[in-house]
């Protein structure tokens, strides 16, 4: 059964199929085109076979009726009648009538009474028949036509007896018979058979036919109503032969009784000719079907063959084998089939190792890379295993400064350093067996099997001592530094998988602390484990509207006015209670939460500071923006959007900025200050004073404000220095065009030193501390400045 689903069988099948079904084609047409002409002739000879027939009987009944007429000539016959010897007459139209085959004979006189007959008592419808044939003669020469006598077909002839006039006339009668019927079957091959309908109409009686007398009996079952089909073409079924018939209507009685005569032929007969031919076309077929099968068989298997073969190959590439190679030595197709598998081969194999080299081989060092490196410290965990007591560890490390060496010196020279490293540590393995791969970007592993962490440890000083001295690589000198983390089996892990991830945590957690290295501890993973939760917290925050918005004020030192207010965010936790700040914004902005926190407080900011336009109060609100933010290319498109929405200018709101965050990335940074710039935000420098490199990048940022740090305001009153360095500032900032915002202000002494300096702005506990947004309102409705007047008096005094 399975091979009847091979290709070979296939195409055996289809040569095969298509042969059989072209010769069946063949032969149906053949077969329908011998029936369609083999009727076609026989209906042209049914067409002849009634003319020929009418014919003969045209000639019988002349024959006929010269023989009547012969008799009417007779002088002794015709004495008789004038004598009325009425013997005489009856034996004259006896002896002639048997000597020219009539069965009857009938003397009428003109006055249509039947004055001699041979016939004892003259049938009344041959009497009827006979008087209308007299009439039908008239005083012609005679006349004949065909009549139902009994239950039999006759050919009546009346011919006149004249002396010289019409003296009477003789009838005669002569039937059908089998000689008639048989000479038409000899000159036309045709069967004939006269059919005499039953008195009454119920059946019919064959008078004479050249049919067998069974054929002949089913004949009269087939014909059914002749005379409804009379002169039309008929097919027959006798005795399990077809034949297609003519029927002639030949008389018709008084009586309803009538005679047709029925053509026939036999369309097996007519094909029967054929049937040699179609006989020789089947062989002809039976032998076209074997050879085909033959021929088809041996032409699949030189298909099928080597397309075996090829799947054998397909099979073995699949398996990975590309050792075995497959020549067909064709011309054709399938040669040319084979030459490309022979070439796809060869290249999948140049491939698969070049594929196998970049899959387990870092390109640029040639060492193992991160994947080789996880397989080989499988089968080092597993040897390992099989030993007791026995300790794998691996060292991940991280190099310092690299990123920075990339971008100043481009990232052809990095690569050309990588490779100056790989070759350090290379030199500084210590363990038989250690293995050093790189991972990726700046990070490297070294896998030592069977050693403990005490070596371990001695590896990773060794690394970092070789790294202390610098690399000199294409007239340049660099100084690299590395993080390096320790795990190892079974101490801090069972699997590969588990001593890489512990080992880049613990990497991490050197490279932060500036340790060196740092051996993997449990207590690493808790503090993640928190992490992640405190960022799970701060999403449910936000989702929940745990977070507050607070707002500290602003105001105009030389007139105590408030002007705006700086807003701030705090954490209302449902468990927890109320999370100051530090808790979780530091946390926010590293791990990128910041922004989703920047957006919310925006959104907060716009809705209140549209009620306040609505209710006709001016404030200008301050938002802080952290690094991440600055970094974010789209932060602008997302402020259009919240101001839109609440119907607010950009001047509305200050976005403030530490100069940290302006450091991290000075380009971007400028970049996105430009178009909160261009938008209509005004932009201030939060925490002025505490950065080193503000002057270098104040002049080229679009900011409209300073904000002096509080750590310089706070003891201005007591600390002289401090004082130098607001005053210094506020004239900076005035000479730069910028207002000048001081932090911190805790005393109406500070208050007042601020005023004489021409500081614009204060902010600080003195005037307020961040509250909520309702306490605010009513803070700002009750605040009072204080007297101008008594300080100064006091001042002065």
């Amino acid at each position: 059964m399975v091979r009847l689903y091979r290709l070979e069988s296939k195409i055996v099948a289809l040569f095969i199929t298509l042969l059989v079904v072209v010769q069946l084609a063949g032969f149906v047409a053949i077969r329908t085109a011998i029936d369609r002409n083999a009727r076609a002739s026989i209906s042209e000879e049914l067409a002849v076979g009634e003319r020929v027939f009418a014919r003969q009987l045209d000639q019988n009944a002349q024959k006929l009726t010269q023989g009547a007429r012969l008799l009417a000539s007779d002088f002794g016959f015709r004495q008789a009648i004038g004598t009325d010897d009425r013997e005489t007459i009856a034996s004259v139209l006896s002896n002639h009538g048997a000597r020219i085959g009539a069965s009857m004979a009938m003397l009428i006189g003109n006055d249509g009474q039947i004055r001699a007959s041979t016939v004892e008592y003259p049938d009344t419808d041959l009497q009827r028949s006979s008087l209308e044939l007299v009439r039908k003669a008239g005083n012609g020469n005679g006349a004949s036509e065909n009549a139902v006598v009994g239950d039999r077909l006759f050919q009546i002839v009346a011919v006149p007896i004249k002396a010289p006039v019409t003296i009477a006339w003789v009838v005669m009668g002569f039937p059908i018979d089998h000689q008639l019927v048989s000479d038409m079957r000899e000159l036309s091959s045709l069967q004939v058979s006269i059919l005499v309908s039953q008195r009454g109409g119920v059946g019919w009686n064959a008078d004479v036919s050249t049919l067998t007398a069974p054929a002949a009996s089913m004949l009269l079952k087939e014909v059914g109503q002749p005379a409804m089909r009379a002169g039309g073409l008929i097919d027959l079924q006798i005795d399990g032969n077809q034949y297609r018939a003519r029927l002639l209507p030949l008389a018709q009685a008084s009586n309803g009784q009538q005679a047709v005569a029925v053509l026939q032929r036999s369309v097996s007969e007519a094909v029967e000719p054929y049937q040699r031919l179609q006989l020789i076309l089947l062989s002809i077929t039976v032998l076209g079907v074997l050879g085909a099968a033959v021929a088809s068989a041996v032409l699949a298997r030189r298909i099928t063959s080597p397309l075996r073969d090829l799947a054998d190959v397909a099979k073995r590439l699949g398996e990975g084998d590309y050792s075995e190679g497959l020549f067909i030595r064709r011309q054709d197709e399938i040669g040319r089939l084979g030459n490309a598998f022979e070439t796809m081969r060869l290249e999948i194999a140049s491939r698969e190792l070049k594929i196998s080299r970049l899959a387990y081989q870092d390109q640029l060092t040639g060492l193992p890379n991160r994947v080789q490196f996880a397989d080989l410290l499988r089968d080092a965990i597993a040897e390992a295993a099989r030993t007791p007591g026995a300790a794998c560890y691996i060292l991940m490390m991280d190099l310092d400064r690299f990123q920075q060496v990339n971008d100043v010196l481009g990232h052809s020279f990095g690569d050309d350093l990588l490779r100056q490293v790989a070759l350090r540590l290379s030199a500084q393995l210590l363990h038989p067996g250690a293995k050093l791969s790189r991972l990726g970007g700046d990070e490297f592993a070294i896998l030592l099997p069977g050693v403990d962490q005490e070596g371990a440890v001695e590896q990773a000083l060794q690394i970092l001592r070789a790294l202390e001295q610098p690399l000199s690589l294409h007239q340049q000198t660099v100084d690299l530094g590395a993080g390096i983390g320790i795990s190892g089996y079974p101490a801090h892990g069972q699997s590969s998988d588990v001593l890489l991830s512990h080992a880049e945590v613990a990497m991490y957690i050197a490279k932060r602390k500036g340790s060196g290295l740092v051996i993997y501890d449990p207590a690493i993973d808790q503090s993640s484990q928190e992490s992640l939760s405190l960022l799970s917290e701060l999403r449910r925050a936000l989702e929940r509207d745990e977070f507050m918005l607070y707002l500290q004020p602003k105001l105009e030192l030389c007139s105590g006015q408030v002007v705006g207010a700086e807003a701030l965010v705090r954490w209302i936790h449902p468990e927890k209670g109320f999370i100051g700040p530090d808790n979780f914004i530091p946390f926010a902005e590293t791990t990128g939460f910041i922004r989703m926190l920047t957006l919310w407080m925006m959104e907060q900011v716009a809705r209140l500071s549209e009620q306040l336009q609505q209710q006709g109060v001016q404030l200008k609100f301050s938002v802080n923006l952290s690094t991440r933010d600055l970094l974010d290319q789209e932060l602008p498109t997302a402020f259009a959007a919240i101001l839109q929405r609440h119907r607010l200018q950009p001047a509305a709101l200050c976005l403030e900025i530490t100069e940290s965050a302006i450091m991290d990335d000075p380009a971007r940074a400028q970049n996105t200050l430009e178009r909160l710039s261009n938008m209509g935000f005004a932009l201030s420098i939060d925490d002025f004073g505490t950065g080193y490199s503000s002057l270098a990048y104040l002049k080229r940022l679009p900011v409209d404000e300073l904000k002096i740090d509080k750590s310089f305001v706070m003891k201005m009153a007591q600390d002289q220095d401090d004082a130098k360095i607001v005053r210094s500032t506020v004239d900076l900032g005035h000479n730069l065009g910028l207002r000048v915002v001081a932090e911190g202000v805790e005393s109406e002494e500070v208050w007042f030193l601020l005023r004489q300096m021409g500081c614009d702005q204060g902010q600080g506990y003195f005037m307020g501390k961040p509250m909520p947004v309702q306490h605010f309102l009513a803070w700002r409705e009750q605040w009072r400045a204080p007297d101008m007047l008594d300080q100064s008096e006091n001042m002065a005094v």
